[in-house]
């Protein structure tokens, strides 16, 4: 024990940390490991030492919650859950995904064998419920999500059907006795679905207009639609979102802006906002007209289009016809491929058939209802390259009222996005902080300066992974990307890598067969977590951050929990020594 009554890091780990200072040699080193108790409260060493041994700029302050920096090196070193403690193995397929309940009591595991199953999280954790979705011709299950109550599971799956196939089906399954209540078409399948509050869940579908244009429609949907009377809506259409270039809404989640003044982490201190202004990712604000977004430069229209701006605003109907007329009279230069011209046919039709953004959007209430609905879109390309988000207001949280939502004015035949983060690079997954004040974003990029000619043909994808991190309350980036995690599978096979946050840790999934753990306030590693194969999603208990489950498509679960756990959990349990020797006692009397 320290001065302090804490436990005493080990001497191993205390000599590698002072191997880390030059000026300090091994003689001295050795002595420092038999009475360091003398030096634990030397704040100015403990400083100098956790600035060297994490290699991080002195720019960084200490954590606001901890004591002193001696605390901190205790604190990474023995609350990181690293230690494996138990391998769940009733998996017989790639596990994809992973999530708690908010009481921390179960979590849900999805994966290719089609199956869902409930664990219970207890000492030892055990399987409580599997679910068999091929009754329902599903080919495997991706994701789940357990609403506020930890009453209802969300289960999306896959139907089964040819390899271009995108059609898949949400299923709501009750927590009381594991019936299923209700099943939701979603197309595509990868939009996965979210819960909007605690009845109310959001899918998608997606309507083709062209060869690469199309419709994204998200749907408002009760949980309870095979009880509730037909005089009552079970469903409700959100927003109607045109898709250009062969791009789809994919991946939605609901962020509460109510919790943003009260976050558990503020990530702001001056190294971070300097990172952020140097990123490569830019972020728009589509209902604001501030000067900085007016200073920013912007690529010429092309010569058809330029007409049209400078014909003082010609309407959306006359500048379909004008362009139609150039085309025939060979006045576009040059010659537009079909994929050129139905891009630009569905600009000048959406231009005039679009209701505008919200306004203000940075300057929501805190007390408010609202919420954000936040998905991944693209403008240039089929692969998610852009971060869009849509205030959800109080009236739209309800399927109460007209089926297709409110009334719309011919001119308002499409939903504008609020905000748009382009993020220039393949999105493999996002994940919200717990107060839903940061969304944590997985990418990998495209080359810099890049050019997109045609949108089946996206730019080639990094190795390493990037995961940026964004204020949503600000809309800006502020950290710069975490590194360490790496991915192989190229554009057309690319696929989402779940991520998870907990008050102090960020940890992802990757291809290169581990899961990592990063330090949210130092933007530091901590952790390399190994599997056999591809790591697919994590997941921190929220009732504890010192559990973290990971799935692999190794087929099993892994259980991690840090050092103090661990030793926790071997006090609490009964020592075979002393039973045997209560045994031998009993044996002689």
């Amino acid at each position: 024990m320290d001065a302090s009554g804490g436990p005493l890091l080990p001497d191993s780990v205390l000599y590698e940390i002072f191997l880390y200072l030059d000026h300090v040699d091994v003689l001295s080193v050795g002595l420092v490991c038999q009475q360091w108790h003398a030096v634990a409260r030397d704040e100015f060493l403990w400083k100098e030492l956790f600035y060297r041994y994490y290699r991080i700029s002195r720019e960084v302050p200490r954590h606001p919650a901890a004591v002193s920096w001696y605390d901190e090196f205790q604190r990474l070193y023995d609350t990181i859950p690293c230690v494996e403690v138990q391998a769940l193995k009733e998996h017989n397929d790639q596990v994809l995904h992973l999530s708690f309940s908010h009481s921390g009591c179960l979590f849900a595991s999805c994966s290719k064998d089609c199956t869902v199953k409930i664990w219970s999280n207890e000492l030892d954790i055990s399987l409580q419920h599997s679910s068999n979705m091929r009754p329902y011709n599903w080919s495997y299950t991706q994701f789940s999500q357990f609403n506020s109550d930890d009453s209802l599971l969300l289960v999306s799956g896959v139907f089964v059907g040819p390899h271009n196939s995108s059609s898949g089906e949400i299923a709501v399954i009750s927590m009381e006795n594991f019936t299923l209540l209700s099943r939701v078409r979603n197309k595509p399948y990868d939009v996965f679905g979210c819960w909007l509050n605690e009845t109310n869940l959001i899918s998608g579908n997606l309507h083709r207009i062209g060869r690469i244009t199309s419709c994204s429609v998200l749907w408002l949907n009760n949980a309870f639609q095979g009880i509730e009377s037909e005089n009552v809506n079970v469903v409700k259409r959100l927003f109607k979102i045109q898709n250009l270039n062969a791009s789809t809404i994919r991946t939605v989640m609901v962020a509460d802006c109510s919790r943003y003044d009260s976050p558990d982490l503020l990530l702001d201190y001056e190294e971070q906002l300097a990172a952020s202004s140097t990123s490569t990712c830019r972020v728009f604000d589509l209902g604001s007209d501030s000067e900085e977004e007016e200073a920013k430069p912007k690529q010429p229209p092309e010569p058809a289009v330029q007409e049209l701006l400078d014909d003082g605003g010609v309407p959306a109907e006359d500048g379909l016809q004008q362009l139609f007329d150039d085309i025939m009279e060979g006045r576009v230069r040059p010659a537009m491929t079909d994929t050129e011209l139905e891009t630009k046919v569905a600009e000048l039709f959406v231009r005039n058939r679009t209701k505008p953004p919200e306004l203000n959007l940075l300057s929501t209430d805190s007390n408010s209802k609202t919420k954000y609905l936040i998905f991944t879109t693209g403008c240039l390309t089929y692969s998610p390259h852009q971060i869009g988000i849509k205030r959800i207001l109080p009236h739209q949280m309800t399927t109460a009222g007209p089926v297709l939502g409110e009334e719309r004015r011919s001119d308002e035949f499409f939903d504008s996005l609020d905000h748009v983060i382009d993020i220039h690079g393949h999105i493999i997954g996002m994940g919200l902080s717990p107060d839903h004040r940061y969304l944590y974003v997985n990418s990998r990029a495209w080359p810099r300066d890049c050019v997109i000619s045609d949108p089946m043909q996206p730019p080639p994808i990094a190795e390493e992974i990037d995961l940026h991190v964004f204020d949503l309350k600000t809309m800006k980036e502020v950290k710069r990307a975490l590194r360490a995690h790496r991915a192989y599978t190229p554009n057309e096979e690319c696929f989402f890598i779940f991520l998870d946050v907990s008050r102090d840790f960020v940890a992802s999934g990757a291809e290169d067969r581990h899961g990592y753990i990063w330090d949210r306030h130092y933007n530091i590693c901590l952790a390399k977590l190994q599997h056999d194969n591809v790591v697919n999603s994590v997941a921190f208990s929220p009732v504890e951050q010192e559990l973290l489950l990971t799935a692999s498509d190794d087929t099993t679960i892994k259980v991690w929990r840090s050092p103090r756990a661990v030793r926790s959990r071997q006090a609490r349990r009964p020592r075979p020594r002393k039973l045997l020797f209560s045994w031998l006692l009993n044996q002689k009397s």
